[in-house]
């Protein structure tokens, strides 16, 4: 009698485990210097810009199709306004999670990343070349980002067992957990475009990327621009890591 064949086998999610979609907010108001942004707890906390506004119908479209249990937003309000359409569709609630919010950029906050970043300022190369955000003035520290980071993650996968959960979040967040997951240095990450789905699935102290930066709900692809677009035209190849608080 012949061998059986055995096919490769597809990824199963394991009893117990969770999967995270982690989402990456629209594209915020842009920065006008002398105009800072509002602060929610010291943080930085533009309104979506319209470009992300069609971000957010577009990742609410795509995640309606699939079985989502819970919906994790944060205190910053792109979060829960790039949610808003998903939360429509699937009649969800979201439950805010405060510990995925942005890494605190001490005295960048307000949009001063954004034109340190642009002006090639050098503690800005310093903090790409290092992988660290605390060599800015006032900055979270590395290790206490990295704590509560891990932190949320933990917690959302201890009440959500056998579940599939969208949470809402920032390129600096998504950066971190996807490096934690790896084993990766810090910045590996920091790269995910707005609006972005990455998809993790965590058992126990296992954590599995499945997809990272997924935008084929949007327009564009393989980092080509969209249309009119003069995204980091005018930012030096030193500073442009694709990420802006």
């Amino acid at each position: 009698m012949p061998p059986r064949p055995i096919r490769q086998a597809r990824f199963r999610r394991p009893p117990g485990a969770t999967e995270i979609f982690l989402v990456r907010h629209g594209e915020s108001e842009p920065a006008v210097p002398g105009q800072p942004f509002p602060l929610a707890d010291g943080h930085g906390d533009p309104a979506l810009a319209p470009e992300g506004r069609e971000q957010a119908e577009r990742v609410g479209e795509r995640l309606a199709e699939e079985q989502i249990d819970a919906v994790y937003v944060t205190t910053l309000r792109r979060t829960v306004q790039t949610a808003a359409p998903l939360l429509a569709r699937t009649g969800l609630d979201a439950v805010v999670e405060a510990d995925l919010r942005e890494v605190h950029l001490g005295e960048w906050e307000g949009g001063l990343f954004r034109q340190k970043v642009a002006a090639g300022d050098p503690i800005a190369i310093r903090m790409f070349e290092e992988q660290r955000w605390d060599v800015i003035p006032g900055a979270e520290p590395a290790a206490t980002f990295a704590s509560r980071v891990r932190g949320a993650v933990e917690r959302i996968c201890a009440v959500n067992p056998d579940r599939r959960v969208v949470a809402v979040t920032h390129g600096g967040v998504i950066g971190q957990v996807l490096a934690l997951a790896s084993g990766a240095r810090p910045f590996t990450f920091v790269g995910c475009d707005n609006a972005s789905i990455s998809h993790l699935v965590v058992h126990g102290d296992r954590w599995t990327i499945r997809r990272v930066n997924d935008t084929s709900h949007l327009d564009g692809g393989l980092d080509r621009p969209t249309p009119g677009s003069d995204q980091d035209a005018d930012r030096p190849a030193e500073t442009s890591p694709g990420f802006s608080a």
